[in-house]
């Protein structure tokens, strides 16, 4: 899969805002048309962003714009600006159903289309940011092959149930487990919704640690200063790779004697451990083989 820890919203209508981006380094880089941007910049935000998207590739970045959503009169115009060979696709908020998806899918092959890309070349990831779309959840993950992450919209979604958003996020703690385990079985990232409190960065970790505990794969960044810390929460920890070793060396070395299971410090190790210590060293080495090409 795709390693998106950090992905980092900057405003599209914002020159000053994109270019000093330039200099990070996020998974990925999410120029932003819709919500970040008023009405009246809409337009204004397009060409910005599409004149920066050459720059933000040039960084080795994956560059996902986000559009507006399909039922506003700027999608379409949107689309047209960002679909080329610079970007690895599009991020749409306001999802709601799998015909949605399927409607999103069809003007982006129309699009690549007139770009020379061949059909499916771009990927999506679609915002679940309202209770109907939590319902289809399941049917959104699946509804086209494009998809390569969901994102939850914890702000949007408070708003759309009636509810406040709290500290705690217990109110939402439904919603993002169910969208973790539908996106997983749909072999699709789960990522999580901003951490909107500015410069805490232990309330940022402890929230983030909250979200990779129960399967999101990544988070959503809306300052600079996230970024650092969304990688090193969504990256394995050096205390966690040596013991995935320890963990494969026992297995490992049960298995020469014929065995299929034995014991860690007390814990059994068993072959679903040995596949989960198996997958953080896999992963651990795709984010190191990242850093440094």
């Amino acid at each position: 899969m795709t390693i998106l820890r950090s992905l980092l919203f900057v405003p599209g209508n914002k020159a000053n805002m994109l270019d000093k981006a330039l200099a990070l380094t996020p998974d990925a880089f999410v120029p932003d048309m819709e919500d970040s941007v008023p009405a009246a910049e809409k337009a204004n935000a397009r060409d910005t962003v599409q004149s920066f998207l050459p720059k933000l590739a040039a960084r080795g970045r994956i560059v996902i714009p986000r559009v507006n959503a399909f039922d506003t009169e700027w999608f379409d115009a949107d689309v047209a600006a960002v679909v080329g060979r610079d970007i690895f696709g599009i991020s749409i908020g306001k999802v709601r159903t799998a015909a949605d998806i399927s409607a999103i899918s069809q003007a982006l092959a129309k699009h690549e289309q007139l770009a020379g890309l061949p059909n499916g070349h771009l990927r999506l990831l679609p915002w679940i940011e309202t209770a109907e779309a939590i319902v289809n959840v399941n049917a959104i993950c699946r509804a086209s092959e494009r998809i390569v992450a969901v994102a939850f919209g914890g702000e949007d979604f408070t708003n759309d149930m009636g509810i406040e958003r709290l500290a705690d996020e217990s109110q939402v703690a439904y919603a993002r487990q169910r969208l973790c385990v539908t996106a997983r079985a749909a072999h699709v990232l789960a990522l999580d919704t901003p951490y909107f409190k500015l410069r805490d960065s232990d309330g940022l970790r402890t929230n983030s640690a909250h979200a990779k505990s129960i399967g999101f794969k990544g988070k959503f960044a809306i300052h600079p200063e996230q970024i650092d810390a969304l990688n090193e929460c969504f990256s394995p920890s050096e205390a966690e790779i040596a013991h995935a070793e320890r963990v494969v060396a026992a297995f490992d070395e049960a298995e020469r004697r014929g065995r299929g299971s034995t014991s860690l410090d007390g814990w059994v190790i068993d072959v679903p451990v040995v596949k989960r210590a198996r997958a953080l060293l896999d992963l651990a080495r795709r984010i190191r083989e990242d850093r440094d090409r």
